[in-house]
């Protein structure tokens, strides 16, 4: 598969006019307008019929050529060229890279595959996906739970021996968050959700989630220790976390530290509140599946008193009035009463609550507040230019806006304007190239990061079929 997946990347290189000049990308489209950018039927890593004839059920419902390719470009993206799929110990093992790095992210992994659930029950194939990665973050967990990337081979050792503590071999980069441990319970929630299977329950599994509550009791800190701490030397500040790699003092107030943010750079205070919201609900999914499928009453209690701990500590320490805009949620605090105001365009983060989380998560009057700050220039890492306008953050310098939070804006939008809005900034962004990138600078998109992100391509894709299912109108219009 790792040859396959290197003939892949060449490939969407090649075919979409990529040359490499001195060790960077240099980029001319091609000559043929709109031609698929997918790779070969037989060089995809994974083929799904359902997903396959749901692009083109799909395409035939949007007017813009522009639209429904970059459509039928990044819905498959996961499937065509990240996944790793095979039968290890008699168990299914999938192993999902997050595209131009060969690693595989809880978390990115987890959302990278989210958009194809619902049509597990019609493809067998795609349903013994699901199994293999639960299977795989079960594996990747009980090997280290303070870890948030992993590598397929794990005996290999990771460019970054040089952090402190030195990775175990398997393992990427051991940046703790929150939401590494809430992604891979998403996952297995959300497939026996979707399905009533129970067979990935097994023991292993189970190890898995007794080590993910207690990671999460340990990180609250409560007697003021951890185990935690992470130091690499030579690199930006944004992944040093203070105080000897342990991040800022907290008072613990029943808070989950979360030292590193969903885009991989430390965070400010270490109370980050989507991830703290996401381990509520993620709490509150355990006690459901402990209490209906594995019998035991006794933890599907501690998982709901410890949601709830949580919960009304968020309310508490999280939620403050405004100058401008009502009471709205704090993206960090520290339990001390210090607050940061912003968010970072990934998932979790603020403004995508509505899309992550039940409703009785999170406070819609709130969040309504919230989602206004957000998309104002009062938040600091808001920017517009000549490019396009929205979300950034530090991880790929100011100035630079994320499409995947465009992507969010139109996922939690209820105004079909503002949707429409997203949808044609998404197609300014792209640059020609027909996909999804992490960041582009506000006045340049052809200043880009990332050219192959398989979650943001994904990510694209579920924004269409969701608008597709629900608002056609919308796709016949843009």
């Amino acid at each position: 598969m790792g040859n396959r997946r290197s003939f892949i990347k060449k490939n969407m290189m090649a075919t979409a006019g990529i040359t490499l000049l001195g060790g960077n990308l240099a980029w001319s489209f091609s000559d043929k307008k709109y031609k698929s950018l997918r790779p070969g039927p037989e060089e995809r890593t994974f083929v799904s019929k359902v997903v396959d004839e749901t692009i083109i059920k799909v395409k035939k419902g949007i007017n813009n050529p522009e639209l429904a390719w970059v459509f039928e470009n990044c819905f498959p993206n996961t499937l065509d060229t990240t996944v790793d799929y095979e039968i290890i110990d008699g168990k299914p093992d999938t192993f999902i890279i997050t595209g131009d790095i060969d690693a595989m992210w809880l978390r990115d992994s987890t959302a990278q595959i989210w958009p194809y659930l619902p049509f597990v029950q019609k493809d067998k194939d795609l349903k013994k996906l699901f199994q293999g990665l639960i299977n795989r973050q079960v594996k990747c967990i009980l090997a280290d739970p303070y870890a948030n990337a992993f590598f397929k081979d794990m005996e290999k050792e990771t460019e970054w021996k040089n952090d402190l503590p030195k990775p175990e071999p398997g393992i990427h980069e051991r940046k703790w968050e929150i939401d590494s441990l809430c992604y891979a319970v998403r996952l297995a929630y959300g497939y026996y959700k979707e399905t009533g299977d129970t067979s990935v329950f097994d023991k292993d599994w189970d190890k898995a989630m007794r080590l993910v509550k207690k990671t999460l009791r340990t990180e609250q800190r409560k007697d003021g220790e951890s185990p935690y701490y992470f130091i690499r030397r030579h690199e930006n500040v944004t992944v040093r976390p203070a105080f000897l790699g342990k991040g800022r003092p907290i008072k613990p107030v029943g808070l989950i530290c979360s030292i590193f943010r969903p885009s991989d750079d430390g965070s400010m205070y270490p109370f980050l509140i989507p991830s703290n919201l996401f381990a509520v609900e993620s709490l509150d999914q355990l006690s459901e599946i402990y209490s209906t499928v594995m019998n035991d009453q006794e933890f599907a209690n501690e998982c709901t008193a410890f949601s709830k701990e949580v919960f009304e500590a968020v309310n508490k320490y999280a939620i403050t009035e405004h100058l401008n805009y009502g009471k709205i949620y704090a993206y960090e605090v520290d339990g001390f009463g210090n607050k940061f105001f912003s968010d970072d365009p990934n998932v979790p983060s603020l403004i995508s609550l509505r899309y992550l989380l039940g409703k009785k998560y999170y406070s819609p009057d709130v969040y309504l507040n919230t989602r206004q700050y957000l998309l104002s220039f009062d938040n600091p890492y808001y920017s517009k230019g000549k490019a396009g306008e929205g979300q950034g953050g530090p991880h790929a310098g100011t100035d630079t806006i994320w499409p995947m939070g465009i992507i969010l804006r139109a996922m939690t939008s209820t105004s079909d304007e503002e949707i429409v809005w997203c949808v044609k900034q998404l197609l300014n962004t792209h640059n020609d190239m027909g996909f999804m990138h992490e960041t582009f600078h506000k006045d340049d998109a052809s200043e880009f990061s990332r050219s192959w992100f398989a979650w943001a391509n994904t990510l694209f894709g579920e924004l269409i079929v969701k608008l597709y299912n629900e608002k056609p109108e919308l796709l016949e219009s843009i």
